[in-house]
């Protein structure tokens, strides 16, 4: 069993990953791992010297190949398993602007775009609630396009 817990806030250098719901035209940005032939949200480990928002960045363009987004931390989340073990991340939403191409050599296979979550999914304990999170993100109106953001200022 795997309990996910949200916290509103964090030590940037307590959480050692990032995953990013990534959205594009009202669809999600899924990734398949070469090595799996299941699907999941990007995100992975961060590398020295890396806030965790820069890891996000890192790992959508690595995982998918996107650049152009606007990217949004929605909270920061533990993971705890029954064996004791814990571990923190960084939650993201991406509102992809365009879509780009994987860099040669990435430890992706194929990325698609998806309505929801898939039924086979390589963290099925933890990305559906993830996701689950930054949809309740949304709905409650936290992310405000840049644009949005601009006009306020002027105003």
């Amino acid at each position: 069993m795997v309990e996910v817990k949200f916290f509103d806030q964090a030590l940037d250098s307590d959480l050692t990953f990032a995953v990013i719901a990534a959205r594009y035209e009202d669809r999600w940005l899924l990734c398949r791992h070469r090595d799996r032939q299941t699907w999941e949200m990007p995100g992975g480990h961060r590398e020295p010297g890396e806030s965790i928002y820069q890891t996000a960045q890192r790992e959508l363009l690595e995982e998918t190949g996107v650049a152009e987004c606007q990217l949004e931390a929605v909270s920061a989340y533990g993971v705890y398993t029954e064996d004791g073990q814990r571990t923190y991340g960084g939650l993201f939403f991406a509102e992809v602007e365009e879509l780009g191409r994987r860099p040669e050599g990435s430890e992706i296979a194929e990325n698609r775009l998806m309505e929801g979550l898939p039924e086979h999914m390589t963290y099925p304990d933890i990305q559906p609630v993830l996701l689950q999170r930054v949809q309740q993100w949304l709905e409650e109106g936290n992310y405000r396009p840049l644009l949005e953001d601009l006009f306020e200022q002027l105003y």
